[in-house]
């Protein structure tokens, strides 16, 4: 079984608290949306305390192009990528010995914030000293999905090449996508609920002998879904100004009715029940989201305590969220064998899991 050997997180300089963005966001929507103050209430019933952005808020106070948002992404992007892989392949919390960049064999870059063609991963090559025979995999659109989504692929990867080190690097800039002049309810949510964040988890096959500095997750199989005809539950609508949030009110209602029998079904094929897992590493998509995790799958709060603490401290980030929350369970030296489900939901309207099994 490939196992996460290593992981980092890396959170952008301006931290606000939840009270002052909401502010912002009063002055600019003042006598734009009807019953706005009705509406502004998201902000203080979300369970968000404060998030952490890569522009200070009075950026949001004028008016900024496509091309400049994308731009600033770019710049931003790479740079937070080279820290937080630095972070990871370095880790003296989980590393007995740090790893060079060189030593990687390939880089599954997933964002969807931004536009870039080189990737991202093409540029953080330019400023750390990887091999150039790295394979890069690109992964854009998968929002909130993403951080999961490239858990798996990069499981996919180490099965076909056991010999392999892969960096899984998660990069979202959502507040670069914030649009001042979008008054709809899906943009007012989405000013309430999105952040900023980076995160990088290092996954190596079985034949890799890399010493660890306690117990580790393994992943024993991945599973991914796809709900039909559901492309206006999640994502963006691209238009001349940039990106605006889709951010359909149904997505709770539709993890209490499709996710349930999507892990069941998941669960039943390794002759695994829920009972057993010890760990359950959700993204924490909101807190609707994970009172809808905790209803359909059958959970208690003290399941989803981490991921309500992720989100309590930092919002939803979109990709590297799940990350974040792995981050902290890895933190714990776990019981040998101990069971944990990973599980991220996304545009599509699509879900990927993953299940673990925290070995020596």
């Amino acid at each position: 079984m490939p196992k996460i050997a290593s992981i980092s997180t890396y959170t952008p300089p301006y931290s606000l608290e939840q009270s002052n963005i909401e502010k912002l966001t009063k002055e600019l929507f003042q006598d734009k949306i009807p019953q706005l103050n009705r509406l502004l209430k998201v902000f203080e019933n979300g369970d968000i305390h404060t998030r952490h952005f890569c522009v200070p808020l009075e950026w949001h106070q004028s008016e900024h192009s496509f091309e400049e948002r994308n731009n600033l992404y770019i710049e931003l992007a790479t740079q937070y990528s080279v820290e937080v892989i630095k972070q990871c392949l370095n880790s003296q919390f989980f590393l007995e010995s740090p790893l060079h960049p060189s030593e990687i064999d390939a880089i599954i870059f997933v964002s969807s914030t931004g536009i870039s063609t080189p990737s991202i991963d093409a540029r953080v090559m330019n400023h750390l000293p990887f091999s150039d025979r790295t394979k890069r995999i690109p992964l854009w659109g998968l929002g909130c999905a993403g951080g999961a989504s490239g858990i798996s692929r990069a499981y996919d990867y180490c099965k076909a090449h056991p010999t392999s080190k892969v960096l899984v690097v998660c990069v979202e800039l959502c507040s670069l996508t914030f649009q001042p002049n979008d008054f709809s309810k899906s943009n007012l949510i989405g000013a309430s609920l999105f952040a900023d964040g980076a995160a990088c988890a290092l996954v190596c096959g079985d034949e890799i002998n890399l010493a660890t500095t306690k117990s580790v997750p393994h992943i024993i199989s991945t599973a991914s879904k796809w709900k039909p005809d559901s492309e206006d539950v999640m994502g963006w609508d691209i238009k001349n100004n940039g990106l605006h949030v889709v951010f359909s009110k149904s997505i709770p209602s539709i993890i209490s009715t499709w996710l349930g029998p999507f892990v069941d079904e998941f669960l039943g094929e390794h002759h695994v029940d829920k009972n057993q897992l010890a760990n359950f590493v959700a993204h924490p998509g909101g807190k609707k989201v994970l009172k809808a995790y905790e209803e359909t799958l059958e959970l208690t709060e003290e399941h989803t305590h981490i991921s309500r603490d992720v989100l309590k401290n930092h919002g939803n980030m979109s990709s590297p969220t799940v990350l974040f929350v792995l981050e902290e369970f890895m933190k714990v030296q776990r019981k040998n064998e101990e069971l944990g489900l990973l599980v991220a939901l996304g545009p599509g309207f699509c879900g990927e899991a993953v299940l673990l099994n925290w070995r020596d």
